[in-house]
């Protein structure tokens, strides 16, 4: 596009009957003149100077260019009587100020094309790097989580060889089903909601194996087949469910709720408190914590997080907004 405004403006009102030698070669060096001028101006000027701030040297390039301009397009109208007829003495000046205009028009639209470009390139990095940045955090977070769940089963496991063997045999036996899941199937950004409430179920059963006063719930409504999610999203809330309701004298409970409905998909967590007063189940934790942080960078503006801490049960509800 420069390009043909560069050559629509050096051959404008040309008469090719009547042009001669000099002056065809005069428009032609005008053209080329200017062709490069951009390119320096593109290329060389804006990089080294208007790039690093160095507004007084890019202003001072400008200038002695405009200044060049000046004594080029002076020059050959004294060489071809054709810029300078001998019915206007006005013309000269107008001419030579005619392509300085150009010139500063010409530069302004070469600073502008690489301004622009360089904004589409820094939008283009700084958006990179913002992903980046949030799919590092996210494995961090996921990698906080995993060691405390690990330490939790293993813990159990070891309880379990010393008061029954074969419960210990069993519970190892899921925790590798597990462990799979933890260390393949959630390494992806998305799995299957029924993968995950499968999980889920495993965690339940593992802990139903370790204590005898405990039972679970796991009911689900609506479409689930095909629906993703981010993997290991609800076993904080599970594990936190679990952790604070043991209680080996009284009947204790964890209930999940999934609901995949027109608003999104719901999930609820009911656990029972211990009649005897344990640390609270606050939003201080570092599971949660985490959790909230990986809501706030997965589904910023589309989700809502309620916890509600009642006399005898603790709730946590979650939308996710679809």
């Amino acid at each position: 596009m420069v390009a043909l405004t560069l050559i629509a403006m050096v051959f404008l009102n040309s008469d090719p009957l009547h042009a001669d030698r000099v002056q065809t070669l005069s428009k032609y060096f005008m053209f080329l003149f200017l062709v490069t001028m951009c390119y320096i101006n593109m290329y060389f000027l804006i990089p080294r100077f208007l790039f690093h701030n160095k507004f007084s040297s890019y202003m001072a390039g400008i200038a002695i260019y405009v200044v060049l301009t000046y004594f080029i397009v002076l020059s050959l109208s004294a060489v071809h009587k054709y810029y300078l007829p001998k019915s206007s003495q006005t013309v000269p000046s107008v001419k030579i100020f005619f392509f300085v205009f150009v010139i500063l028009v010409l530069i302004a639209a070469s600073t502008a094309i690489k301004l622009f470009q360089r904004w589409v390139t820094d939008s283009q990095r700084i958006n990179d790097l913002e992903k980046l940045t949030i799919h590092t955090e996210l494995e961090q977070l996921k990698n906080q989580i995993n060691p405390h769940f690990l330490f939790n089963m293993l813990n159990n496991a070891h309880v379990l060889t010393q008061t029954d063997p074969q419960k210990a045999s069993q519970l190892l036996l899921k925790l590798s089903d597990m462990l799979r899941y933890q260390l393949y199937d959630s390494t992806r950004n998305k799995v299957l909601l029924t993968a995950d409430i499968q999980f889920l179920t495993d965690f339940l059963n593992l802990e139903k194996t370790r204590r005898d006063n405990f039972e679970f719930i796991v009911y689900t409504n609506g479409q689930l087949s095909g629906v993703q999610v981010t993997p290991l999203l609800y076993i904080t809330f599970v594990e936190n469910a679990v952790k604070h309701n043991g209680d080996s004298d009284n009947q204790s409970f964890v209930h999940l709720f999934f609901d995949v409905n027109n608003e999104g998909l719901l999930f609820k967590c009911v656990n029972s408190k211990p009649h005897t007063e344990m640390p609270k189940y606050g939003l201080g934790g570092l599971g949660l914590v985490n959790v909230k942080r990986r809501l706030q960078l997965l589904y910023p503006h589309k989700h809502l997080l309620e916890i509600k801490d009642e006399k005898d049960t603790f709730t946590v509800n979650l939308l996710i907004r679809t």
